[in-house]
């Protein structure tokens, strides 16, 4: 490819139909071009897509829609309407356009709707969106010219494509003719406009780029004129780590190299259209995706000079996916019925994606953006098949893939990813030979909801590597709402007083009662709630309790000993103010807790069953597992079958009728899903299946909703939207306002109010990897070994010093599962003696301590 001089190389820039469509959009495409002409002295290149929907009403027509001259007629009243919108005259702008497209509409080809036709029909919706522009950045005195993408870009055929593929989806070439730079050099105008998505038949017609095409487009001219770089302008600020609409903790990849990129574009990215990553790959010309209502932010630069970082960058999710099963057994050690099969599948026009084969069966995934796959297809192939195998076609399927460097050494961090497809139907499993996915095929229904779990694990694990700042950037959540609004940690305005405590001896915890009152007053500014019980397990101490009762709370418990500790801590405390709520305790905990006049909670009919003396006449509270679960770890979770709490839908006629026979009232009906659960909408939508339970009962007064708000623990993770949740209960409440309506936190209230203060023990280096030992440890704090939990982790001593230097914070304890966190950013200089501060640990600390290795249980302080 020739060498230009600096006036003479470009800069193409791609706006998608969402650019397009408005006129401060307009304002937004001749602003930027112009300002990357000024910056580089390069001139500049602008391909567009047709107006937001254009391409679908015109694909609609050309394939036979009934009403054409209707729909024809509003696509030209819309694009006049648009130009005036733009103070643009539409008929000496528009005119000549709009008799093509009308004329296509009369055209005699048009009741057979053969692929000649269809191609020019729905070319032109580029045509005249690149028209309106160039004339309506003319008319803001830019320096804009206008040209035909069609003389230019030059369709090429394919082996193996069929009639459909060789026009309405064609490949382009990518290597200039003779003449090419000069011709296009000599266009007058610094500033060019043109169209995507079209290019030159053979036969001179029009030939369609496909789905994506204007993307390709771009490529292809960024590969052809040797550009300095080609920016694909959209309405999400690049590529992300997951699809951000559906994972708001999606981090955006602000830097990827053109493998990476290309499988992440081609296993379900939208924002990207695969096909456009190797025209500027086999150029060497990068790629950038910017968002046009954010242009500040960063994007996604794709080149080939960035280093290679190890690990999982993103997973997606393709629905629609056909999944063919190939079945003989005489397929073992057959010579050649691999090469008989596929040829069946070319001969029909259909691309495999994935394999999977065995010594009896061999099964691939046709991917529909990349086929024409239809009923009349899949039903030929399968008569084909069926000749030489027997054949099972398999959809829809969706297929959920794993994208990153060297896959195959991560394989050891993704344990809990695949556990979790343990639980769905997995049809096919595939590892890339480059090593840069992994894909599992399961049926489309069963992926719903699948993703954010999937994206929570792969960071859990570091099997994403979502610290690494070359590559990832903000999250979605984060650049749609800015970053978390954190009050300042109470325990940085006590930091002398902490210091002192510790010089008395460590580890120990220390709780501030201020924190804890604030966060009681929180929640009784929610209107809704009419009774709040503090679930006394996540921490009992006696001045957490007394506070708390003195709020107003109520107090939840879940065994005989949490009981008498109550009545012990709060002797005059009335038992209607106490929930006891337990899980598989004997018969006589249940009979202390109905002579102590508390309200007591069961989850079985075989308690009814099997102690009918202890419930006969007696008020109860139902526990109904809802068939689901949720919750920041698998442990937490605490519905759905696999878990031990609730009665199951199944027994809830027999629990009613056995406790009619016992003459018991059923006074309150009661569901716990799990903790740490981020969706404000979960618990209206609890409150919301309760209630028809409670509507059938007849007998029921209050509806208890259970626990499980979170807090923030991360320090990238936005505090709870207490206002959000709040309106959610105002508006259910409104919908039953016959129900009392109950909650149960208990993280929530405590976690934020206790830290755990540790010293320093050592500071060892081992191959590379620095290590903190301090004088606490998994007997101190269970929760980072039992749920791999993330704590804050604070050098107290040096507060004030950078936290430049990564460490693995870990304790005493002989086992391997004894670390707090790792790759934990601490000070340089931290050493022995230093006091250490775990944040957030109120909540299932202390009350979780143990004595393991003959070790001291914690100190507890409390501050007022």
């Amino acid at each position: 490819m020739p060498t230009n001089s600096p006036s003479d190389r470009w800069i193409v820039l791609k706006f998608g139909g969402t650019s397009v469509s408005r006129r401060h959009r307009w304002d937004t495409i001749g602003r930027l071009a112009k300002q990357r002409a000024d910056e580089s002295g390069a001139r500049v290149l602008v391909v567009v897509s047709a107006l937001s929907g254009v391409t679908n009403e015109l694909q609609a027509i050309a394939e036979g829609a009934t009403d054409r001259g209707a729909r024809i007629a509003a696509l030209a009243e819309r694009h006049e309407a648009f130009a005036r919108e733009l103070d643009l005259d539409p008929q000496p702008v528009l005119g000549e356009r709009l008799d093509a497209l009308r004329a296509l509409g009369d055209d005699q080809r048009a009741d057979t709707h053969p692929l000649d036709w269809q191609a020019e029909l729905m070319g032109q919706g580029e045509l005249l969106s690149s028209t309106l522009g160039a004339a309506y950045l003319h008319a803001q005195g830019l320096d804009f010219g206008w040209c035909d993408a069609r003389d230019w870009l030059d369709a090429v055929a394919l082996p193996n494509q069929n009639a459909w593929s060789t026009r309405l989806s064609v490949s382009c070439r990518r290597e200039p003719a003779d003449g090419f730079h000069e011709r296009f050099h000599a266009q007058p105008a610094r500033m060019l406009l043109t169209q995507g998505f079209i290019a030159r038949h053979a036969d001179g017609g029009t030939a369609i780029l496909g789905r994506g095409g204007s993307d390709t487009s771009a490529a292809y001219f960024g590969a052809l004129l040797g550009a300095q770089r080609v920016e694909i302008w959209t309405d999400v600020p690049g590529l992300f780590s997951a699809n951000p609409r559906v994972v708001p903790d999606a981090r955006l990849l602000t830097r990827l190299d053109y493998a990476e990129a290309q499988e992440i574009a081609t296993t379900g990215a939208k924002v990207l259209h695969p096909r456009s990553i190797k025209p500027c790959r086999d150029a060497g010309v990068p790629l950038a995706i910017l968002d046009t209502e954010h242009p500040e932010l960063p994007g996604t630069r794709i080149d080939g000079e960035g280093e290679t970082v190890p690990g999982v960058k993103a997973v997606s999710r393709r629905n629609g996916i056909v999944l063919v099963s190939m079945e003989s057994v005489g397929m073992w050690q057959q010579v050649g019925f691999l090469a008989e099969i596929f040829e069946l599948f070319r001969r029909h026009g259909l691309s495999v994606d994935l394999i999977g084969s065995s010594e009896t069966n061999v099964t691939v995934s046709l991917d529909p953006s990349e086929n024409l796959v239809s009923t009349d297809v899949l039903a030929e192939l399968s008569t084909d098949l069926a000749k030489v195998c027997r054949v099972k076609v398999i959809a829809p399927c969706a297929a959920i893939t794993l994208v990153g460097r060297g896959m195959r050494s991560l394989l050891h961090k993704l344990s809990d990813v695949w556990a979790t497809f343990g639980q769905e139907r997995v049809h096919l499993i595939s590892q890339s030979s480059n090593d840069l996915n992994l894909t599992f095929v399961i049926d489309e229904a069963d992926a719903d909801g699948l993703l954010p779990v999937l994206h929570a694990e792969l960071i859990e694990s570091e099997a994403m590597p979502v610290r690494d700042a070359s590559v990832f950037g903000p999250s979605w959540h984060e650049i749609e709402h800015g970053r978390p609004q954190r009050a300042e940690p109470w325990w940085r305005g006590e930091r002398e007083r902490l210091l002192a405590l510790a010089a008395h001896g460590t580890p120990a915890y220390v709780y501030h009662l201020p924190t804890l009152r604030e966060r009681a007053r929180s929640l009784l500014d929610v209107e809704a709630i009419d009774r709040r019980y503090f679930a006394i397990k996540a921490n009992p101490h006696p001045a957490l309790l007394c506070a708390l009762a003195a709020e107003g709370f109520g107090l939840e418990c879940v065994s005989l000993g949490e009981l008498e500790h109550v009545f012990e801590t709060l002797p005059g405390l009335d038992p209607a103010r106490v929930l006891f709520t337990p899980s598989f305790a004997p018969r006589a905990e249940y009979e202390a807790a109905f002579a102590l006049g508390v309200t007591v909670t069961i989850d079985n009919v075989e308690a009814l069953r099997n102690w009918p003396d202890v419930f006969r006449g007696r008020a109860l509270w139902l526990r109904i597992d809802l068939g689901r679960g949720d919750g920041h770890h698998a442990k937490v979770v605490t519905g759905g079958a696999a878990s031990k709490f609730g009665l199951p839908l199944s027994a809830f006629d027999a629990f009613v009728e056995h406790a009619h026979k016992l003459d018991a009232r059923i006074s309150g009906i009661h569901a716990h899903l799990g903790s740490g659960i981020v969706t404000p909408a979960h618990w209206r939508e609890v409150y919301a299946e309760l209630a028809g339970f409670a509507d059938s009962v007849g007998t029921v007064d209050t509806i208890d909703i259970g626990g499980g708000l979170p807090i923030p623990y991360k320090p990238d993770a936005h505090p709870f939207d207490l206002a959000a949740w709040a309106a959610g209960l105002a508006e259910i409440k409104a919908a039953y306002p016959r129900y009392a309506l109950a909650v149960e936190p208990g993280r929530y209230m405590v976690a934020e109010c206790g830290v755990l203060l540790a010293h320093v023990t050592q500071v060892v280096e081992k191959q590379g990897i620095r290590r903190v030992g301090l004088d606490a440890g998994m007997n101190a704090l269970m929760r980072p070994t039992l749920y791999d939990a993330y704590h804050g982790i604070h050098n107290l001593a040096r507060i004030e010093e950078a936290t430049d230097t990564a460490f693995d914070v870990v304790g005493p304890i002989c086992e391997s599962g004894d670390v707090f966190g790792a790759g934990r950013m601490l000070p340089a200089a931290t050493a022995e003696g230093d006091v250490a501060l775990v944040a957030d640990a109120g909540a299932y600390g202390f009350v979780m301590a143990n004595r393991y290795n003959l070790r001291a249980l914690p100190r507890e302080d409390v501050l007022e």
